[in-house]
């Protein structure tokens, strides 16, 4: 199973995260051609290779061209998302972080959600970012993503509300609850919009973490501390022998009064919004009534997210949540060659050893359309070429 890992010794911050995914191989060209889609005017993002401590990476700075004082709403964050031109699975994940800095704000100033003022957060700098976190790791494909101790950092630092002290109130209320160090450094180490995409995209979190590590990089932070290298360290890996089971949630409804026609569509977008497994089962309801259980799989991070579609769309009145343990193999992606063309193929291991190899399906469908062919005929002859290949 391939993991992306945050090694947060020395905190992290939006433009350090940044600066790791370029590291780590994230196209720069595919991330501005992704960040122009929102039509948000009036920044540069600048990439350099730079060293702490000896140690290089890549150092990213968003550059501000005009002056931008606008104390945004979430609303008005939303509204920059959603009428950009992003995939729906990357517009989902940039509410979801941006709803953790909110819910945070909320909680600290005593006010509801929909009434907190983005200060720094609602920035320029911030919305690219936060969207740029999603882009980046929308674009890895990873499984898991595993997430050492943060450190805050310590002393005080200064922003719209005065001189507050370290970590951030904002940064506190995000990181409640998840393994945290203090006092490593004597800046801030953590901001909002770094708490708040650790806490988003995060599925393990702590000390002990077992995988093979495959690609490293930095992501070099915009302080140079005397003692501590400001840096963000982050690896790309596999689990190793049977290590695939983790937490997951199950999110279940009723449903009998609604168009069958809809369930279709609002399963696109529960799987476009990040959800692993989407199913209907059929039931028969109080007075005898046909119904259906719309089943949801996901990753505890992705529920609200999730939950908001489930009752926007449908017509539900309420859903069950719940926990439960979910067991996978580890999986690894490739491309190979065939007669048409580049096809995309999964391999599927179990302690080690291939217990399966297929093509991707949306592939053969795209194949099929092209060439007029039927699908069952696509698929057999990928699989004869990829058995052919296994007993050589």
């Amino acid at each position: 199973m391939k993991i992306l890992y945050y090694d947060c010794f020395s905190g992290i911050s939006g433009d350090m995260n940044l600066g790791a995914m370029i590291d780590l191989g994230v196209d720069k060209t595919l991330l501005i051609n992704e960040l122009s889609k929102l039509s948000l005017k009036g920044w540069n993002l600048i990439t350099e290779a730079d060293q702490r401590h000896g140690i290089g990476g890549t150092k990213v700075t968003v550059i501000q061209t005009i002056h931008d004082h606008k104390h945004r709403q979430l609303s008005d964050i939303e509204k920059i998302i959603n009428d950009s031109g992003l995939d729906d699975k990357t517009k989902a994940l940039s509410k979801e972080i941006f709803m953790k800095v909110a819910t945070a704000e909320a909680a600290v100033h005593g006010v509801e959600v929909k009434k907190v003022h983005f200060h720094e957060v609602g920035a320029i700098d911030s919305i690219i970012d936060i969207v740029g976190a999603a882009v980046c790791f929308n674009s890895l494909k990873v499984d898991k993503v595993y997430v050492s101790p943060v450190e805050l950092g310590g002393g005080f630092a200064r922003c719209e509300h005065g001189t507050l002290p370290v970590p951030a109130p904002a940064t506190a209320e995000i990181m409640k609850g998840l393994p945290v160090t203090k006092g490593g450094v004597d800046f801030e180490a953590t901001t909002p919009t770094g708490a708040a995409i650790v806490a988003s995209l995060g599925t393990n979190f702590g000390e002990r973490h077992v995988f093979k590590i495959e690609k490293i990089a930095y992501g070099i932070g915009q302080k140079d501390h005397p003692e501590v290298p400001n840096l963000l360290r982050v690896f790309i890996g596999e689990t190793i022998g049977d290590t695939g089971g983790h937490d997951a949630i199950l999110m279940e409804c009723n449903i009998d009064d609604m168009n069958p026609e809809y369930f279709e569509y609002i399963s696109d977008k529960l799987f476009s919004a990040g959800a692993s497994d989407v199913f209907l089962t059929n039931i028969i309801m109080k007075k005898g009534r046909p119904g259906n259980i719309l089943n949801v799989i996901c990753e505890a991070g992705q529920a609200d997210t999730l939950k908001e579609i489930i009752f926007t769309e449908s017509t539900s009145l309420g859903i069950r949540t719940l926990p439960f343990r979910k067991d996978t193999l580890s999986r690894k992606f490739e491309v190979i060659q065939t007669i048409y063309g580049d096809i995309n193929i999964k391999r599927s291991y179990y302690k080690g050893a291939e217990v399966s190899c297929k093509p991707e399906f949306d592939d053969c469908k795209r194949i099929a359309a092209e060439k007029g062919i039927p699908v069952k005929d696509v698929y057999n002859n990928i699989m004869a070429l990829l058995i052919k290949r296994k007993t050589k």
